[in-house]
């Protein structure tokens, strides 16, 4: 059941705009009053392409233009809007009807309340409200025995229209090809069994909607076929992709290191599918296309996909691919993978259903994105971005300032990657001339999240922003250690230390204060010199010897076993 209109706002002062129960015929029309055609004329598609309709036939055909696609088991209102004396087509609003008549009350209430508190904050106060009613027979039943088994709902969506002041000047039933109107007394005009619909496409504003490049879909239901998960043989093998993939990628995506990997796996391989989808050949027809894409797409890897949009931040950098070239291919790999969420998981289809919503919208698609919305809440009530996305797109919002916020996160990104990778070339030029850098703490592009939504993630991994690393300054290697604060205990090797730095070693039996002899002296002095050769600039490394950092004062406190700057020491062989 999706809300095409606004659902807040308060009630105003009602009057008998929609006449009550007063008048009323056994069929539930009017008895007094006339044909809309003799009261109101309806511009629609504003100044540039206008029509004017003037009898509930006309209206009854404008219904599948006003809504972009032929409704069904649903509950319409259009609002008019006076202008110059004549009714012009503003917002509209659809629920589906409840199978319970007692719930018929309440929702001819949130309808009427809806769609009329919305336009007024809008700006505009809606004049008149036109009803429909579209339901087709069940086995065994006609058109003329719904009309006469939704006349009570007629009747409660003029009274609560009335009720805020604002009238119902037609409501029409639509069902097995005919209309009926609630409204018009005339039989001449309006018989008791109804008056056959005319043929699609031929009525005056299927003319002016085809050259003011107006399209109208099919059902709703033709359009959530293609977001349902498969209910054929092939979602078995399905399920058992996402088992194994799941047995592999969960644990990876707990652990905070191997999180960045699965990510940029993940993205990796949804812009392969892109592509893929993007070098087939077009196929006429959304059954043959959706069938030709499910081809293209393995079930394993539609399993890891599935998988890793489940992470916050790797489905908010899905996100971006909204425009231009990257959002056809990318509506269509979303559609795909929702079609893969088979069995108990279900729920995993909110992430490709809410991308699905998305695009669609920021491509002009406002039904396709309404519907995948609803479904994504429907699989997942609690998702939070599809919550914000729907209420969005309902409220007629621009998706314009969404998509700068994801521009503007994108170029945010590559700068940092930019930035990581001007640093690196600066680290192994330092390195190259014997310098010891920081531990090189990698740039986290994942790490900012959409401001769109934080619902259904994993936490956020860390960044340097989050403290999580703190590089220490750059040190020289083979700079002179401070003293240590207990003599006894030995100073760390330094590979530029001279011998007279190097402690005395004493043999055993032999005296502390004794002195070498001057030939022992000599001896030591050419092995010495032996090892460390003087033609080796001092600060340098011998190869295969240990790199170490000079101490500080703050080092002298630090525990034993822990490390300068927080890293380990780095090795050069």
């Amino acid at each position: 059941m999706t809300n095409h209109s606004e659902t807040t706002g308060s009630a105003a002062n009602g009057n008998d705009g929609g006449r009550g129960s007063g008048g009323k015929r056994s069929d539930g029309r009017d008895g007094e009053g006339s044909g809309i055609g003799d009261r109101i004329g309806i511009d629609a598609h504003g100044a540039e392409h206008q029509v004017t309709l003037r009898t509930p036939g006309e209206l009854a055909d404008a219904l599948p233009y006003l809504l972009g696609y032929r409704p069904e088991d649903s509950i319409v209102l259009v609002a008019l809007h006076d202008r110059g004396g004549r009714g012009r087509f503003g917002g509209r609003a659809r629920l589906g009807i409840p199978a319970n008549e007692d719930d018929w009350a309440a929702v001819a209430r949130q309808l009427a309340h809806g769609l009329i508190t919305g336009s007024e904050r809008r700006g505009a106060h809606p004049e008149q409200m036109v009803a429909y009613l579209c339901q087709e027979p069940a086995a065994g039943e006609t058109g003329r025995q719904i009309t006469d088994r939704l006349a009570p709902l007629a009747a409660l969506l003029r009274t609560e229209c009335g009720r805020l002041d604002v009238p119902v000047i037609e409501a029409l039933c639509i069902s097995d090809g005919r209309y009926w109107s609630y409204c018009c007394p005339s039989e001449a005009c309006c018989p008791a069994e109804g008056l056959p619909m005319g043929l699609p496409g031929t009525s005056v504003l299927a003319a002016a909607a085809t050259y003011a490049g107006l399209q109208v879909r099919g059902t709703l239901r033709e359009l959530r076929a293609r977001l349902q998960p498969w209910e054929t043989a092939a979602a078995l093998e399905q399920e058992v992709a996402l088992d194994t993939a799941g047995m592999a990628l969960v644990p990876r995506m707990l652990d905070l290191t191997s999180r960045v990997e699965v990510a940029e796996e993940t993205l990796r391989s949804a812009r392969r599918t892109m592509t893929r989808f993007a070098e087939a050949p077009l196929m006429p027809g959304n059954l043959r296309a959706d069938l030709r894409d499910d081809e293209l797409l393995g079930h394993d890897e539609a399993a890891k996909l599935i998988l890793g949009l489940q992470d916050r931040t790797t489905r908010d950098r899905a996100a971006e691919w909204m425009e231009a070239e990257e959002a056809g291919p990318a509506l269509r790999l979303w559609r795909a993978l929702a079609r893969r969420c088979v069995g108990p998981y279900g729920e995993h289809a909110a992430a490709p259903l809410t991308l699905a919503g998305w695009v669609a919208w920021s491509m002009g698609d406002e039904i396709e994105a309404r519907e995948a919305l609803a479904m994504a809440l429907g699989a997942d009530p609690s998702y939070l971005f599809a919550r914000l996305l729907h209420q969005a797109c309902n409220e007629g919002l621009d998706p314009e300032s969404i998509r700068s916020c994801l521009r503007a996160e994108r170029e945010g990104r590559h700068r940092e990657e930019h930035a990581c990778s001007a640093s690196a070339q600066s680290s192994d030029a330092e390195r190259a001339d014997g310098l010891a850098l920081p531990p090189n703490a990698s740039c986290d592009g994942d790490q900012a999240a959409s401001s769109l939504g934080t619902a259904g993630a994993l936490p956020a991994l860390p960044s340097l922003a989050d403290g999580a690393l703190s590089p220490c300054p750059a040190e020289i290697v083979g700079a002179i250690p401070a003293p240590a604060p207990d003599a006894d205990k030995p100073l760390p090797a330094s590979p530029s230390a001279t011998t007279s730095r190097r402690r005395k070693r004493v043999r055993p039996g032999a005296r502390a204060d004794a002195r070498p002899n001057p030939a022992e002296r000599e001896k030591r002095a050419s092995s010495m010199e032996e090892a460390h050769p003087r033609s080796r600039p001092v600060g340098s490394a011998r190869p295969g010897a240990v790199r170490r950092r000079a101490m500080g004062q703050d080092d002298a406190h630090r525990p034993e076993g822990a490390r300068p700057g927080g890293s380990a020491a780095e090795e050069e062989g």
